[in-house]
């Protein structure tokens, strides 16, 4: 887990479907108020179990306004609040 900037980064291939969620849903309630953006990196060449729960689980989360993808398709953010706005 990488902390700066507002950003947070979880790398969580590897991990299974339910070792992930505990990771993220963890760091979903530990996020401060700085914390606009956290970044999952699911990875994308062993399948898409963990790609298709991050988007589709965390797309209707309390605290998720909305998520967005990348250029990596390996990778989904999720998007806490507008940076600027």
């Amino acid at each position: 887990m990488n902390i700066g900037q507002g950003v947070i980064e979880l790398d969580v291939h590897g991990c299974t479907w339910y070792q992930a969620r505990a990771i993220i849903d963890s760091t979903l309630k530990r996020a401060s108020k700085s914390t606009y953006r956290i970044r999952i990196i699911h990875g994308c060449n062993n399948g898409t179990r963990l790609r298709d729960m991050v988007r589709k689980y965390y797309a209707n989360h309390a605290k998720v306004k909305r998520i967005e993808l990348g250029l990596n398709p390996g990778q989904t953010d999720l998007i806490l609040r507008e940076l600027y706005g």
